[in-house]
């Protein structure tokens, strides 16, 4: 309905409004001027009224007893006996726990807009693998088998295999990688991935949604979607709560015949505390895991975590650092200082992100000058550097030098090699280390939970990544539908899991999974899609967030607890003739304060 749309759309504006009058209506009450107090309070409880009342309309057509129908039905009948303050304050506070709730459990869906426009949009089409003058073409008008021509820097607009040309892609939308992928003839590729060194000739095997970066936006918007059903918790007591107070007050108005005391029984029976007390104590909980370096969005978030018995982790920028470094140096012969100045002077002209973390390594190396400096495609460069032959690149461009006395090397690393004036002089091993707060971090949570490695990388490179670390399960080669295959395989076994990453890849996994915990340091997709977000990217924080989790849902239960024995309260001192309207409505008040100042417990440091 337009009017439900408008209030959702001004929702923060028109509480705005509310508490203004409400202000100004007390302020009248002290100058003692009850006529205006009464009337702004009315102002205030029709205004916030309207969407109460088309919400409890709605769900009574699905024959389902809603909260906001005791407030409705509490609010008339306060109107009914001219308890204006009764009404309008109920109201009030009902709004202000729906907008901080509302602020709370907010998920945006700006994730899959974000992946729709990194979608790939035209591509260069040509007529055969031999073709270098391709039509731009708009993605919708490929078909599978087309031709279609890439080059360094553009983007890879299909899924296909090689058939022409070499070079280095850039995998890590989909696979989650840092380190580009050296692709040649009979190579598969990925839309949406990029192509960062070379030229390749790709026959489409997939396009547009079909392609799995297609699938990777419908992954995250069906797991998104079979997720909201985060309901208030409110609402589970509602469905027993309303009939009880409509049945007492009922039975009250056959027994008495006094309508007064009837609607008095809704009006104190309408649980303020019991309204205000659950988002209070969602925001304070909020608020204490953001002091400790935690983003959570909504209290559900905080129910599901504290029964997780499964943490499943992507590897790249989640457990490891996220970008490649030298993790060993070998000199084989000759002088090493010279040796690491020839190497660093080659690959400070590079561009490559493996050169990077050489130059990174070797920071505080002079180079020398550089002349005749080539690229090898998917090999390496050739250089000259003081008067030397030198070339660093893989084992390919040392063999095709005529060297073949390679060194023993780590199989699971990354090999760059030098060789000056036609001998092998150097070799380095790459790879992407473990955060320093990874090992301690896993040690702590493993005996309270499972844990799974899911990662884009090769079997081999994962479980060596992860040796000596105590997880339950390791596997490698995952693309997203893998890694969402498995979460779903484990939690209709009935276990419950959390995934933690930090890529795009990582969307559909995040939205899957009970609990999505995203790293700060990634990407937008991730960050968007996760219910919890890491800031620091500290696995650390996760133990924290476990107690943070428990203390919050206790205090939303000890909330519960005091509304329900002050309605209950109220209710003997009512039947009793102890309590009356007046003082009824103190004690209400008063409740509304303690479960305030109870939730305020929660904002202590962990």
């Amino acid at each position: 309905m337009k009017i439900q749309r408008f209030y959702q759309q001004h929702q923060k504006t028109i509480l705005g409004i509310m508490t203004g009058l409400l202000i100004i209506a007390y302020l009248f009450k002290w100058q003692q001027n009850f006529l205006l107090f009464n009337t702004l309070l009315a102002l205030v409880a029709i205004i916030g009224e309207i969407p109460l009342f088309l919400r409890a309309a709605s769900a009574l057509k699905f024959k389902l007893v809603s909260i906001e129908l005791l407030v409705t039905i509490a609010v008339i009948g306060a109107f009914f006996i001219q308890e204006f303050s009764e009404a309008g304050i109920v109201v009030w506070l009902f709004s202000l726990g729906n907008l901080l709730e509302e602020l709370s459990l907010q998920k945006t869906r700006q994730s899959v807009k974000e992946l729709v426009q990194l979608a790939p949009k035209a591509a260069y089409r040509i007529m055969s693998p031999e073709d270098r003058k391709g039509e731009l073409v708009a993605i919708d008008d490929l078909d599978e088998d087309d031709y279609v021509l890439v080059r360094t820097g553009d983007q890879i607009p299909v899924d296909g295999k090689v058939v022409r040309g070499s070079g280095y892609v850039d995998e890590a939308p989909i696979t989650g990688e840092a380190k580009p992928q050296a692709k040649k003839i009979g190579n598969s590729t990925y839309a949406g991935t990029n192509l960062t060194d070379g030229t390749l000739v790709i026959q489409a095997s997939r396009v547009g949604e079909d392609t799995t970066f297609g699938q990777l936006i419908e992954l995250i918007e069906e797991a998104q979607d079979s997720q909201t059903q985060a309901q208030r918790k409110i609402d589970q007591f509602a469905k027993y709560y309303t009939p009880i107070v409509l049945v007492i007050a009922l039975i009250v108005f056959i027994i008495s015949r006094q309508i007064e005391l009837a609607i008095t029984v809704l009006v104190l029976g309408c649980p303020g505390a019991l309204v205000i007390g659950v988002p209070v104590s969602t925001v304070a909980g909020i608020g204490t895991a953001a002091k400790s370096g935690i983003l959570v969005k909504g209290a559900t978030v905080f129910e599901t975590f504290r029964k997780v018995n499964w943490l499943a982790f992507d590897k790249t920028g989640t457990i490891t650092s996220g970008h490649p470094a030298v993790t060993k140096v070998v000199n084989l012969t000759g002088d090493e200082k010279l040796n690491t100045q020839y190497l660093v002077s080659v690959e400070t002209e590079a561009t490559h992100p493996l050169a990077k973390a050489i130059v990174h390594h070797f920071a505080s190396v002079t180079p020398f000058p550089t002349e005749q400096l080539a690229t090898v495609k998917g090999a390496g460069i050739k250089a000259v550097v003081a008067g030397h032959h030198v070339l660093v690149g893989n084992e390919e461009l040392i063999q095709a030098a005529g060297i073949t006395n390679l060194p023993n090397l780590t199989p699971t690393t990354t090999h760059v090699l030098m060789a000056v004036d036609n001998q092998l002089t150097l070799a380095l091993e790459i790879m992407d280390p473990l955060k320093e707060t990874t090992p301690a971090a896993i040690k702590q949570l493993h005996p309270h939970y499972h844990l799974a490695l899911l990662t884009g990388d090769h079997q081999a490179v994962a479980e060596a990544t992860v040796a000596g670390l105590d997880f339950d399960a390791i596997h490698g080669d995952q693309l997203p539908k893998d890694k969402v295959n498995f979460i779903q395989a484990t939690q209709d076994k009935g276990q419950k899991v959390a995934f933690i990453g930090d890529g795009i890849n990582d969307g559909p996994a995040l939205a899957t999974a009970k609990v999505g915990i995203a790293m700060g340091s990634g990407s937008d997709t991730a960050i968007e899609t996760a219910d919890i977000v890491l800031p620091t990217s500290d696995l650390s924080r996760l133990p924290i967030l476990n107690r943070i989790a428990k203390a919050t849902m206790w205090n939303m239960n000890e909330n519960i607890s005091i509304a329900l024995l002050t309605v209950l309260l109220l209710f003997i001192g009512l039947f009793t003739g102890y309590i009356h309207m007046a003082s009824g409505m103190l004690i209400h008040e008063a409740s509304i304060l303690v479960v305030i100042l109870n939730s305020f417990r929660l904002l202590r440091h962990f």
